[in-house]
């Protein structure tokens, strides 16, 4: 089982966030492989997952080579079960701390109790031997959390905190799904992706062709590659490639090169 084969070098350099958006496509193929990535890498991962059931994130991993069971039991991998944590929440005593605590509060604004769970969830162990090469926060998908009441300045204040704790203080890395809706009227929603956009330092933009559904190609990915280490004068650098999603892989390749076409 191959890790899906990304045409951009994924790599455990620290401090960094990436954000991955889907526009008129399905973008959690791009979650599926950085997941799969770091906990093979041996990182220590928290995984927000708002989307799915754990049982389908795990049953992709698996063709992945990745158990997340495994992984959770080890205590590589915490996750938070958005669907399942969404019902719990109205169940607990409200004095007890709760990741989704914002749910049931009547100003449905404040994600410290999440942020408090990837800090706890991450925070390296003082005096211990570094069983993990390094913590990696991953959300399934952000855009939930706004469907969910949260405003977009709570979201991105939530990013915020977690960037100055996962990655600059631990010198981890953030992985984050973004939806574009592409609504002009969806001004919460564009307010969540140019904030986050403007922080990132590589952005994955899967997109739907512009002439539809095609059965050999099933969209495009665009990369951006924001502030690399490089003289100013440099501007940011980008490509685009088109993808075929398969059963255990993807397979990427230039514009109007697919192997059906040719």
């Amino acid at each position: 089982m191959a890790l899906l084969t990304l045409p951009v070098t994924t790599s455990t350099s620290k401090g960094k966030l990436t954000l991955l958006c889907d526009a008129k496509t399905d973008g959690s193929f791009l979650v599926h492989h950085f997941l799969s990535f770091y906990l093979k890498a041996n990182c220590k991962v928290c995984f927000v997952a708002l989307v799915q059931s754990f049982s389908h994130y795990n049953i992709v991993g698996q063709k992945l080579g990745v158990s997340l069971t495994a992984a959770r039991e080890r205590g590589q991998l915490v996750v938070v079960e958005g669907l399942k944590s969404a019902v719990d929440v109205f169940f607990r005593p409200r004095e007890e701390p709760h990741p989704l605590q914002f749910l049931r509060e009547a100003s449905a604004g404040d994600l410290q109790p999440l942020y408090a769970f990837v800090r706890d969830a991450l925070e390296p162990v003082d005096g211990a031997e570094a069983a993990w090469r390094c913590p990696v926060l991953l959300v399934d998908d952000l855009s939930v959390l706004l469907s969910l009441g949260a405003g977009p300045v709570a979201v991105l204040d939530f990013v915020h905190y977690c960037r100055a704790t996962v990655c600059r203080e631990w010198k981890g890395n953030i992985v984050a799904l973004v939806h574009d809706s592409g609504d002009a009227e969806d001004e919460e929603s564009d307010v969540l992706l140019n904030g986050l956009s403007h922080q990132s330092h590589l952005i994955l933009r899967a997109e739907g062709l512009a002439t539809g559904f095609c059965k050999d190609v099933h969209g495009q990915l665009r990369i951006l590659w924001r502030r690399p280490l490089q003289p100013t004068a440099h501007r940011d650098r980008s490509l685009t490639y088109q993808y075929k999603i398969q059963d255990k892989s993807v397979s990427f390749f230039a514009k109007g090169m697919s192997p059906a076409v040719l």
